[in-house]
């Protein structure tokens, strides 16, 4: 029987970080070599060849674009190798839905690949890492996991990573996924899928970009002033994403200035800073006669990245901004 044989490429984050003491909270992340991870799930006797290779080791506060980079162009080789099953990115949790949403944008959907991380260190009393990462070896190992996207493995749930979010600061199951539901639950001896795949064969939805465009987030509070959006106007942000009350809205004075901006053709988009809804058009704001792109389900993180990816591809008219996140 042939094994899979699958790309983990490390960037650090809790999954590789070191305490001072096991019961402590306060830990370094990034601190393990993934050549040391890679040591611990050997000597599980695991299914699988990995063939590990550092990124980097930092906190995912720091990951960005240089890592990006690197991560994008990995992928594609591996995407392309015959010899190679699929991908597992080691990952802080801070950022995961950012980076697995730029995967996931732009690159096809051939073969798994997974982003998996930990929300205790390596050494803690009852880490999660190691369990989190043979749960993610066993998805990409299974046949059944192409064609779903970029996921993320965390809490033996398995998520979309359009879908995934970090809700909560410090337990096991920090993800939620909305509006989809987890894709599968596994654990080290399970695997149990809630649907086909739905996403077979596609190609990547969006070119890579050879850079990204400055998009700024504007969290909305109550008695804020317009201000904010004229400093985020002066420091060159090319596009704006609102982080608004509810169904992502702002004082009026804060929703004219955006309007203006969209005017001048920044494209802004409505996202909310509640945890889980959608942003709907044309409820309290009027984004048909203002010209605002409402984000649906995406929250103000992923719709920063999407309207990065967006700017970058060209795509700044509201009317085709709007459909790429109706989408």
């Amino acid at each position: 029987m042939t094994h899979p044989r699958i790309l983990v490429l490390g960037t650090g984050g809790t999954i590789a970080g070191a305490g001072a003491h096991a019961t402590g909270a306060a830990y370094r992340p990034g601190g393990l070599g993934l050549e040391v991870l890679i040591a611990h799930l050997d000597a599980l006797g695991l299914a699988a060849e990995l063939v590990p290779e550092d990124i980097a080791r930092i906190g995912s506060q720091d990951i960005g674009w240089a890592e990006w980079q690197v991560l994008h162009a990995a992928c594609t080789r591996a995407l392309a190798d015959p010899a190679i099953t699929g991908v597992i990115i080691t990952h802080g949790t801070d950022t995961a839905e950012e980076t697995g949403f730029l995967l996931d944008l732009t690159l096809p959907t051939t073969k798994p690949i997974v982003l998996v991380g930990a929300m205790r260190p390596a050494d803690a009393v009852g880490a999660d890492g190691m369990r989190n990462f043979v749960n993610a070896v066993k998805v990409v190992g299974d046949p059944a996991a192409a064609g779903r996207g970029v996921m993320l493995v965390m809490g033996d749930a398995v998520l979309a990573a359009r879908d995934a979010r970090k809700a909560a600061t410090a337990q096991i199951d920090a993800f939620r996924s909305f509006p989809r539901g987890p894709l599968a639950r596994v654990t080290p001896s399970s695997l149990d899928w809630f649907g086909p795949p739905h996403r077979a064969g596609e190609a990547a939805r969006y070119a890579f970009p050879a850079e990204l465009p400055r998009v700024g987030i504007l969290t909305a509070g109550a008695g804020m002033d317009e201000k904010p959006v004229a400093a985020l106007l002066g420091i060159g942000c090319v596009g704006l994403v609102l982080a608004g009350m509810g169904q992502g809205n702002a004082p009026a004075r804060v929703i004219k200035t955006l309007a203006r901006a969209a005017a001048n053709g920044v494209p802004v988009v409505r996202s909310t800073r509640v945890d889980e809804g959608l942003v709907d058009r044309n409820v309290e704001v009027d984004d048909d006669g203002l010209g605002l792109v409402a984000a649906r389900a995406l929250g103000p993180a992923k719709a920063r990245v999407l309207l990065m990816v967006l700017i970058a591809n060209g795509v700044t008219d509201a009317a085709a901004v709007q459909a790429a996140f109706d989408g």
